[in-house]
């Protein structure tokens, strides 16, 4: 999967970015490299559910796709 992301120079140093098809998933790093990896992480957890959270009956099935 591919996603863009928009990286900004923050203005106290580093980096912050924003991911815009995932409100909310927003993520800084002191370095670019610190910010890519913080990145992968806020992204995962952005599309992370608690499946526990959510309704699920006798004839819901729960699958894992990768897109």
């Amino acid at each position: 999967m591919k996603i863009k992301v928009i990286i900004h120079e923050a203005e106290e140093g580093g980096y912050w970015a924003e991911v815009p098809a995932i409100p909310g998933c927003a993520t800084q790093g002191d370095t670019f490299e610190e910010l890519l990896e913080n990145l992968y992480e806020a992204i995962e957890g952005c599309l992370s559910v608690d499946i526990d959270a959510l309704q699920i009956t006798a004839k819901s099935k729960v699958m894992e796709i990768a897109v």
